[in-house]
């Protein structure tokens, strides 16, 4: 069996990113997953985008949902267009951002909406913010838990493994096999980000690397449907 196809923001090169159409069009090209990205509003609700701020510099925190584009999905309305996928949903909490949350109630709020939806193996939560997937795995223990990484860390699987952590998602650009074939053998789930090239493609998969977090999730599949 080969790695699973996650869909970067969805079918981000055919539609909006991070939105119900680019959802429901990752699934339609085959994807295995998806992977979105969490913020929250002034008003509390979990909304799906990428960057703190709008186009034209307006803070996502300190704007109420109802304030936002239309095309800029609650986290739920996300999760229902990705029905019959799995989702990896990245938490954004970064100390260098507007909205950044030292008391992690975002992970809070976000491990609240999951465990009320009864899908937990459907879900695997990933941020940069190490203590961030802390909390999410001490809230929620039955929701596998990722961290996302652009160096490597010294010592990052070991830290995975003191900590409970199921997966690590590193840059495509900083993954090597051995890192690879150490996790594995620790039993630690490795999915990278974000690879459109087809060689890179299918060196991965024969590397026997479980996700390829991608922007062209239909080139991938065809890709890897050929090896």
């Amino acid at each position: 069996m080969g790695p699973q196809v996650i869909a970067h923001r969805g079918a981000c090169r055919q539609a909006i990113e991070n939105t119900v159409h680019a959802f429901r069009r990752a699934a339609e090209l085959g994807s295995d997953a998806v992977e979105l990205d969490v913020r929250r509003t002034a008003d509390g609700v979990l909304v799906v985008h990428h960057n703190p701020t709008l186009e034209d510099g307006t803070v996502l925190a300190l704007t109420p949902a109802g304030g936002l584009p239309r095309h800029i999905p609650t986290l739920g309305a996300a999760l229902d267009a990705c029905d019959g996928m799995w989702v990896n949903v990245e938490i954004k909490n970064d100390p260098g951002e507007p909205d950044f949350d030292p008391a992690e109630t975002i992970a809070d709020a976000t491990m609240a909406l999951l465990t009320a939806r009864g899908q937990d193996d459907r879900w695997v939560i990933s941020s940069f913010r190490l203590e961030t997937i802390d909390r999410c795995r001490a809230v929620s223990p039955a929701i596998r838990t990722a961290w996302l990484t652009y160096e490597v860390p010294d010592g990052v699987l070991d830290t995975l493994i003191d900590r409970g952590h199921h997966a690590w998602h590193p840059w495509v650009g900083t993954l090597t096999r051995p890192q690879l074939d150490e996790a594995h053998r620790l039993g630690v789930t490795v999915n990278t980000w974000t690879c459109d090239d087809v060689h890179r493609m299918v060196e991965l998969a024969d590397w026997g690397v479980d996700g390829i977090c991608t922007n062209v999730p239909d080139v991938a599949r065809q890709a890897l449907g050929r090896r």
